[in-house]
């Protein structure tokens, strides 16, 4: 039987080939999350305290600058609050998945298919990079409440492949390096490896994801290292901010004949994996969002203003999809603008960096 649910808002679910304007999404995205008949608990309870109508006075992406910034509120509400009625009434329950924390208690978000969404945008752009239809993929990241390994290990398998995983809890990590735990975390880290290391040996595995801390650890092993480049055709990294240098030395120096491609997002953004270089890049490593679903902006954080292209900027986000509507978010970080060239809309990311939250310097650990 059909599952019964309110008309949804198609540009909200357009083709990839047919991704819509994005003023034209902002007016879907608010059209569905402020209609009492679709939106969520949320939104609709929040709607009345705006000193402007959504639905009547959002129409452009420009307008949604309005909205507070209430990503702090999401550690706490209930999920159930976040959870559109235009849901079908008898689908399973939603996945729920958290954010690293590195800036405090985790945010909590649904999942009822933008992910999963994203994931074959992700696959389509790993095509553009030529990236092998088929093959193993060994993940070493976190699982669990974070969203990155429901990404990866489901890229791999609507790729074809299986997908081994290691056992990772970053936060604990992180606790280890807050703590003055050098010797603990460097533990963790060999124990990680080792795992690695046995899938390396005994598998087939094209595909290996990991953060380049860990792609770092790996280096210092030259026996696991061997395995790496005898065994992996590509390298995804994610999870922590790369240097240029850092990226250089594993592209030409540790890495040299396997592919290296990286992905920027988080669990309120979406993901934006490096796009393929043209010319004239300044960067070698431009991440591109899912554009319009993820609207990035970089601006001036004393004026909000735009930044000029080159210029650096703290990252401004905004997250249409029919799962959430997060507007005019201040993420925690800095990156230089990038124009987008015309196979592409969105400006593009380069060089991220974490900034400093509340005066202090945020520790991201090895995720």
């Amino acid at each position: 039987m059909a599952r019964l649910m309110a008309a949804p808002q198609p540009l909200l679910e357009a083709p990839f080939a047919d991704l819509p304007a994005a003023d034209d999404l902002v007016r879907a995205a608010v059209e569905w999350h402020f209609d009492p008949a679709t939106g969520s608990p949320f939104w609709l309870r929040r709607a009345g305290g705006l000193p402007f109508d959504p639905r009547h006075d959002v129409r452009t992406a420009a307008d949604l600058v309005r909205f507070p910034d209430v990503s702090a509120e999401w550690r706490t509400v209930p999920v159930e609050d976040l959870v559109p009625a235009g849901r079908a009434k008898d689908a399973p329950p939603p996945l729920v998945f958290e954010s690293g924390g590195t800036t405090g208690p985790p945010k909590r978000i649904v999942e009822l298919g933008f992910w999963e969404r994203s994931m074959r945008w992700l696959s389509d752009r790993l095509d553009d990079h030529g990236v092998p239809g088929a093959g193993n993929w060994l993940y070493l990241g976190p699982t669990g409440p974070h969203v990155a390994g429901y990404l990866f290990t489901t890229t791999a398998a609507h790729r074809g492949g299986t997908c081994f995983t290691v056992d990772f809890d970053p936060r604990w990590a992180r606790l280890c390096e807050l703590d003055g735990g050098s010797r603990a975390l460097t533990t963790y880290i060999h124990h990680v490896l080792d795992q690695a290391g046995w899938t390396l040996a005994t598998q087939q595995v094209a595909v290996l994801w990991a953060t380049p801390p860990v792609l770092e650890a790996i280096a210092a092993r030259p026996r696991l290292a061997d395995l790496v480049r005898m065994r992996v055709q590509t390298i995804i990294w994610s999870g922590v901010a790369a240097s240029p240098e850092t990226l250089r030395l594993l592209r030409e120096e540790i890495f040299p004949d396997i592919a290296l491609i990286g992905v920027y997002g988080n669990t309120l953004m979406g993901v934006a994996p490096q796009r393929p270089p043209v010319p004239g890049d300044e960067h070698a490593c431009v991440f591109q969002p899912f554009h319009p679903h993820t609207l990035i902006e970089l601006v001036d954080p004393r004026s909000g203003s735009p930044v000029p292209y080159g210029a650096r900027g703290q990252v401004r986000l905004h997250h249409l999809s029919k799962d959430l509507f997060l507007p005019n978010i201040a993420e925690r970080d800095l990156a230089v603008r990038v124009a987008p060239p015309p196979a592409f809309r969105g400006d593009g990311l380069a060089d991220v960096r974490p900034a400093a939250v509340a005066g202090r310097q945020v520790v991201e650990g090895v995720y």
